[in-house]
């Protein structure tokens, strides 16, 4: 069996990106590891963590995931604005790549990863974390040679049989679903569609191989 590393940006990513993999790769008996980059919290951390965390452990459990890891740094936010760093932490987009590479290699080395998911170039959708999730993810790759060059390969995976797990998980993400922005409200929307219905629209998963 193999070990899967999924890294993200905040918590919830996990879930909406890739929830259904993480659930089937788990069923399927492999070890399932999710690392985020940061807290998803904007400012300081008070002590025994934060809310977005044990959500995300909570989630996690739902989808079957065997460990939970966060690299330390606070999120970026998005807009125009880059706010100064809290006092307890960096703002990941701040970071150092090589650093932050670093502290990810060290987990793939030490789980022996067989297979790291990352996002594109572009982060999916050109928030400022998930682009450096990207330039992390390659780097700490590199450094631990978690992955061989190859033809770039894209997959599809058919994740309908986990719906069900995949949106209990998401719901798990509380703070997310009862916020005022707009993926709040379609967080809301989501996880009250009947599983058939949640299942066409996000029962399927996309993934390019890198070079």
């Amino acid at each position: 069996m193999a070990t899967l590393l999924a890294f993200h940006a905040h918590p919830d990513d996990e879930v909406l990106l890739t929830g259904g993999t993480l659930a089937r790769a788990a069923d399927e008996g492999h070890r399932v590891i999710v690392v985020v980059a940061t807290d998803g919290v904007m400012k300081s951390v008070a002590e025994g963590g934060t809310t977005r965390m044990n959500e995300l452990r909570a989630a996690a459990a739902v989808l079957g995931v065997a460990r939970v890891e966060h690299l330390g740094y606070a999120d970026s936010g998005h807009g125009k604005d880059l706010y100064p760093d809290p006092p307890d932490r960096m703002r990941f987009v701040r970071a150092s790549t090589e650093e932050a590479a670093a502290r990810l290699a060290a987990i793939l080395r030490e789980e022996q990863v067989d297979l790291l998911l990352s996002y594109d170039p572009n982060g999916g959708y050109g928030h400022r974390d998930h682009v450096k999730v990207h330039e992390v993810g390659r780097r700490a790759a590199a450094l631990a040679k978690a992955y061989s060059p190859g033809k770039a390969i894209t997959h599809r995976i058919d994740v309908r049989r986990y719906a069900g797990q995949k949106q209990r998980a998401l719901a798990a993400h509380h703070s997310q679903i009862s916020g005022d922005g707009r993926l709040s409200a379609v967080a809301r929307v989501l996880v009250r569609l009947p599983a058939p219905v949640f299942g066409r629209l996000l029962g399927r998963e996309w993934y390019v191989e890198a070079k």
